[in-house]
């Protein structure tokens, strides 16, 4: 009991003895044992009927807490994926979308090059009948003033001499 009193002296000198009113006195007797017993009793008691039930609480708040949030990462990769997936079939639809333009492209060019191919054939079928049709009657008119030249030279001559030439 002289260490516990010397503690209680050296507590007094730390805390101060104004402090708390006086010198503390520690009593070690039998009831620290019974004390001690109860607590272990009640652990005993204790540790089925609330411990383990808050421990087994707290491990499932613990559970789902890491579950809601595997669950989250899960549906996040999920996500990416999808993402991917979705960028991915852009990407191959502006590809296709971009050959499909390309071969309209290329089929309205060849259209085109037929219709002036086409155009300029008839244009020039139509420009060929014209010279045609112009030297054909440029041909009838010339021998048609070539018949109306006789025509008036007879006439001059008839005229001139007054009588026809033979």
């Amino acid at each position: 009991m002289t260490t516990l009193a010397s503690l209680g002296a050296n507590v007094d000198s730390v805390l101060g003895a104004g402090v708390l009113g006086g010198a503390v006195n520690v009593d070690f007797d039998n009831t620290v044992f019974l004390q001690a017993v109860l607590f272990f009793a009640l652990m005993f008691l204790l540790d089925p009927l609330l411990f383990q039930p808050v421990l087994r609480i707290f491990e499932e708040r613990e559970k789902r807490t890491e579950g809601a949030k595997d669950e989250a990462r899960a549906m996040q990769e999920k996500a990416g994926e999808l993402l991917r997936r979705y960028e991915g079939e852009l990407e191959r639809i502006n590809r296709v979308a971009a050959e499909e333009r390309e071969k309209l492209r290329v089929e309205t060019a060849k259209l085109e090059a037929k219709i002036l191919d086409d155009a300029r054939a008839v244009s020039t079928r139509i420009v060929d009948e014209g010279r045609q049709q112009i030297e054909e009657e440029l041909h009838s008119i010339r021998f048609e003033l070539g018949r109306e030249s006789e025509k008036i030279a007879e006439e001059i001559v008839r005229r001139v001499l007054g009588k026809e030439a033979a």
